[in-house]
């Protein structure tokens, strides 16, 4: 099963579960665009490179340019670290990260950035997913387009990334939050 025919047959399931519970009474239509228009919002402080680099070698940094991930502008990435590119992580590889995740709806609304995570906070303890693995759940709990960085870039890589809800958290599809995320990934808990 690849990413793309995975996604759509979760945002399939995320409409069918919206059909009873739209936030305040909105569509999921409208709900979709709300996302849109979150996402835009943050986005718009930031210089947005509309394609990955050929050769895959990203600016990096604290003024590094989002990069859009995905044709559907679903995802998009700012490296802060790109690890060690050398190494590339392999198939079902057991990765941890730390991260710290941020409700971009409620940032337009309140221009608040309260975030939630284990990046700073060690009792959360570790998470991890198998690279790729669709066949296990920890694969899908924290969604798909939290691995899509490591396609790219090496372990102990950081990174920012705007995660629409389609390639979020499987649990939290049908809420369509979009959501930054400030992630380092390790080949151990810490």
């Amino acid at each position: 099963m690849n990413f793309k025919t995975f996604s759509t047959g979760i945002v399939i399931a995320a409409a069918a579960a919206l059909a009873t519970s739209c936030e305040e009474g909105k569509s999921y239509a409208e709900l979709l665009v709300d996302e849109t228009y979150s996402t835009n919002y943050y986005l718009s402080d930031y210089h947005v490179v509309n394609e990955i680099p050929e050769d895959s070698v990203f600016e990096y940094g604290p003024d590094a340019p989002y990069y859009r991930l995905d044709e559907d502008g679903n995802l998009y990435m700012q490296v802060l670290n790109p690890g060690n590119t050398e190494v590339k992580v392999e198939y079902d590889e057991l990765i941890y990260f730390r991260f710290t995740r941020y409700n971009l709806n409620e940032f337009r609304k309140t221009g608040l950035m309260l975030g939630d995570g284990n990046e700073n906070n060690l009792n959360y303890g570790s998470t991890s997913f198998r690279f790729q693995n669709m066949q296990l759940t920890s694969t899908s709990t924290f969604g798909l387009g939290i691995q899509e960085p490591l396609k790219y870039l090496g372990v102990d890589s950081e990174v920012n990334l705007v995660v629409k809800s389609q390639l979020g958290p499987t649990s939290e599809i049908a809420n369509v939050i979009p959501y930054l995320y400030h992630i380092r990934y390790m080949e151990s808990p810490l």
